[in-house]
C-alpha cells in the first residue's frame, strides 16, 4: 500500500523549523500590541459569495485559485484565500464597526490553488492588521509605520523597500478604466491573452502584468494620477509628508494597483530582492467601500497582510534568527532501572513545579545507561540528572552531570536535588 503524503503545496513545518516561526510570531505580536491592536479570530471556511463580492469576480483568485465546494446542505463554501473579507464579515456581524474605531490583528492559514514554488504555497500563513473608522491619512501612516517597526525588530529594514501609489476613489477608477480600456483596445494585437481577457472586465489588472512586452506598451498608457480627484490627491500628499516626518523612505510606483478590487486611495507594498521572483512580503492600503459592499453601514478602513513563509525564508537566508530561539533543553533525566520509574516521575514533577521555566526531559522507555547518556548529549541539555541504584536499594542520592567535555558531576541527596540544580544552573 502506497504511503500517504501531504497535498502538493501544503507543507509540514517540522520541529526543527518551528522555533523560527515562533520567533517571528512573537515579534509580530509584540509590535501590534505596542500599537494597541487587538486580536480577532474567524473561520477558515466562509460562504463563497463573501470573497466574490469583496475580492472581485474577475480576479485570478476567484476565477482560478479558490478552494470552493458545495457542502451537504448545498451551500457553496470556500477556504479563505485572504483575511480582510473574513475580518470585515466577523467585525460587522458582531457589531464592532458602525460609529466605532477598531484596531484588529489576526494570523492564520489562507488557501489558494496556485503553482507551488519557493515562498509560495497552496496553504500559506498570513499576519494581518485592519483598522476601521478612521478616514484620515494618519491611520494609513500608522499601519505602514507598524510594519516598519516589525522590520526594525527583525533586523530586515535594510532589505525591504516601501512602494506606494494613489489609485484614487472608485469613481476616479471608473473614469480611468474607460480611458485605459480604449487604449488597450487600440493595441489589442500587441497584448497577450491574459491582458486581452482583462481588457474589458478588469483593465487595471493589466497594469500588474508580469509580461515585459505588455509593460513596455503600458509606458504610453493613460496615467492613473491624471484621473484622481483632488480629495484623493490631498490625502496621498499628506500621507507622504507623514511618512517623511517619521523617517520612512518610499518609492512611488504608478503601476502598483494590488490584486484585490476593494482597494482605494493609498496602496502600498514592501518588496525585497532577497527572495528572487517572490519579492513582495507585505501589502495593503485603504478599502473604504468594502464594509458597505458586504452589507454593512459605510465604514472607512485600511489594513495590510504579510506572508509568513516569505518572512521566515528571509530571516533564515539572511541569518537574522537569534540562536537563542532554538528549542534548548536545560536538563535531561536518566533513569537506570525500572524500579526507579516512579521516583523519576516524582522528582521531575517537583523540579518543574520549583522552576516553572525549566525545560526538563525525563527519559522514558528504559534502556542502558550509555544509550540514555547519548540521548542526553544529543538533546542539547546543559546537565543530566542520573537516577541509579542497586536492585532492592532505596534511592537516596542522584548525580548531576555536566553535558560538556568536562563531564564533571556531583552526587547530591535526593531531597536537595532542586537546591543543587538551581545553584548549578543559576536559577531560582
Amino acid at each position: 500500500m502506497a504511503k500517504l503524503q501531504a497535498i502538493r503545496g501544503m507543507n509540514d513545518i517540522l520541529p526543527d523549523q518551528t522555533p523560527n516561526w515562533q520567533y517571528l510570531e512573537k515579534c509580530f505580536q509584540e509590535v501590534v500590541h505596542r500599537y494597541g491592536y487587538r486580536e480577532i479570530r474567524f473561520p477558515v471556511l466562509e460562504q463563497t459569495q463573501l470573497f466574490k463580492r469583496s475580492i472581485g469576480e474577475v480576479t485570478d483568485i476567484v476565477e482560478k485559485e479558490m478552494y470552493s465546494f458545495d457542502d451537504r446542505n448545498g451551500d457553496n463554501l470556500s477556504l479563505r484565500p485572504e483575511g480582510t473579507a473574513g475580518c470585515v464579515r466577523a467585525a460587522d456581524q458582531h457589531g464592532l464597526l458602525f460609529n466605532q474605531q477598531q484596531r484588529l490583528w489576526y494570523q492564520g492559514p489562507m488557501f489558494r490553488h496556485e503553482r507551488p514554488q519557493k515562498g509560495r504555497y497552496r496553504q500559506f500563513q498570513q499576519f494581518g492588521v485592519e483598522a476601521f473608522g478612521m478616514a484620515g491619512p494618519d491611520i494609513d501612516a500608522e499601519i505602514i509605520q507598524l510594519s516598519a517597526s516589525l522590520w526594525n525588530d527583525l533586523q530586515l529594514s535594510d532589505y525591504l523597500t516601501l512602494e506606494i501609489n494613489n489609485i484614487g476613489a472608485a469613481e476616479d477608477r471608473k473614469r480611468y478604466a474607460a480611458a485605459l480600456t480604449a487604449f488597450l483596445f487600440s493595441h489589442a494585437d500587441e497584448l497577450d491573452d491574459d491582458a486581452r481577457n482583462r481588457m474589458h472586465s478588469n483593465p487595471m489588472r493589466v497594469l500588474d502584468s508580469k509580461n515585459p512586452d505588455v509593460q513596455v506598451l503600458l509606458k504610453n498608457a493613460p496615467a492613473l494620477l491624471d484621473y484622481v480627484s483632488e480629495d484623493s490627491t490631498e490625502h496621498y500628499s499628506t500621507l507622504k509628508a507623514l511618512l517623511e516626518q517619521v523617517g520612512i523612505s518610499f518609492i512611488e510606483n504608478p503601476r502598483l494597483v494590488r490584486g484585490l478590487d476593494y482597494y482605494n486611495n493609498c496602496v502600498f507594498e514592501w518588496t525585497t530582492d532577497s527572495l528572487g521572483a517572490q519579492g513582495t512580503v507585505c501589502g495593503g492600503g485603504r478599502y473604504d467601500g468594502l464594509v458597505e459592499q458586504l452589507g454593512g453601514k459605510p465604514t472607512v478602513a485600511a489594513g495590510f497582510a504579510m506572508g509568513v513563509e516569505r518572512l521566515v525564508l528571509m530571516l533564515d537566508s539572511l541569518g537574522k534568527i537569534p540562536p537563542s530561539t532554538a528549542q534548548v533543553i536545560d536538563v535531561y533525566m536518566l533513569v537506570v532501572g525500572k524500579e526507579l520509574t516512579a521516583a523519576s516521575q516524582l522528582l521531575a514533577k517537583q523540579l518543574r513545579e520549583r522552576f516553572p521555566a525549566l525545560r526538563l526531559v525525563a527519559h522514558c522507555g528504559g534502556g542502558k545507561y550509555n544509550n540514555q547518556l547519548k540521548r542526553a548529549y544529543n538533546s542539547g541539555a546543559e546537565v543530566a540528572i542520573v537516577l541509579e541504584s542497586e536492585p532492592g536499594e532505596v534511592l537516596e542520592t542522584v548525580k548531576i552531570r555536566r553535558l560538556d567535555d568536562s563531564a564533571e558531576f556531583v552526587s547530591v541527596e535526593l531531597a536537595k536535588t532542586a537546591d543543587k540544580l538551581g545553584e548549578i544552573l543559576s536559577i531560582s
